[in-house]
């Protein structure tokens, strides 16, 4: 495979930083990754790569605007936010690379923007594989982002998150947990004309242990795409399965993908 990490201009003085995964003969579509609140490309590790080799798709990992090297976001976030990167900023650079058929996985807060892409998606989307996606904010999420906010005033977090986001590391985070811990936002959050256009064969999963959403997260999603979509719940797992258990996500992915979307001639380790 070959790795190459690009900048990807969106028009309008926006751009994009981007990672290509490319197979020397790529079949299928591809996979696209969508990272969390304080994600990034470098925080998905080398769970991008290592799935992209056992199924055999091309890859497209990228940081959303205010993350890394991509552009400045809109603060403070618009109560749609989610919805706008999965209807437009997704869509607009998915054409911009020329990419037609996709699997979509992401994790938390990239798994709610790949419900909102999937249904505005339709047809382009072959798969979708969510990790502790959230609908709406329960109060296990909101004790989460409040347990996170001491965290980062008291502990060494923000140390941690600024060899990842640098200069942007306190604008992330407050743009993250102010967002959420707004009742107002918690009141406009609706997912349900997303989750009702969704039908492609959907994985959603979810730790037994995440310390951000309540079950019931996965069997609401699930339910509310229908019968095309799969809930699984990983034994002694927490909010990030693909860092905690990337072996066992990954064979659940390589599991459930149709046949003929994946080559699945390796298995992850």
């Amino acid at each position: 495979m070959q790795i190459q990490d690009t900048m990807v201009s969106l028009g309008d003085g926006v751009s994009v930083e981007a990672r290509r995964i490319r197979h020397n003969k790529p079949s299928g579509p591809t996979l696209v990754f969508l990272h969390e609140s304080l994600g990034s490309i470098a925080l998905w590790r080398r769970f991008p790569e290592q799935l992209a080799e056992a199924t055999g798709l091309d890859a497209l990992v990228f940081n959303r605007l205010g993350y890394g090297r991509s552009s400045d976001e809109v603060l403070p976030r618009p109560y749609d936010y989610l919805q706008q990167h999965g209807e437009h900023w997704l869509p607009r650079l998915l054409d911009t690379l020329a990419i037609d058929q996709v699997v979509l996985v992401g994790h938390s807060d990239g798994g709610s923007i790949a419900l909102f892409a999937a249904g505005a998606l339709g047809e382009r989307v072959r798969a979708l594989v969510t990790m502790a996606a959230h609908t709406y904010a329960d109060h296990l999420t909101l004790k989460g982002i409040r347990d996170m906010t001491v965290k980062y005033r008291e502990t060494d977090l923000r140390d941690k998150l600024w060899r990842y986001h640098g200069a942007r590391t306190d604008e992330l985070f407050t743009a993250w947990h102010t967002v959420w811990l707004d009742e107002a936002f918690q009141r406009h959050l609706d997912f349900s004309g997303a989750l009702a256009a969704i039908t492609c064969p959907s994985l959603i999963i979810q730790g037994d242990n995440d310390e951000y959403g309540l079950p019931q997260q996965v069997t609401d999603i699930a339910e509310g795409i229908g019968d095309t979509a799969r809930a699984v719940f990983m034994a002694d797992t927490g909010h990030a399965p693909h860092l905690e258990k990337p072996a066992q996500v990954g064979d659940l992915i390589c599991d459930f993908l149709p046949s003929e979307l994946a080559r699945k001639s390796a298995v992850m380790s």
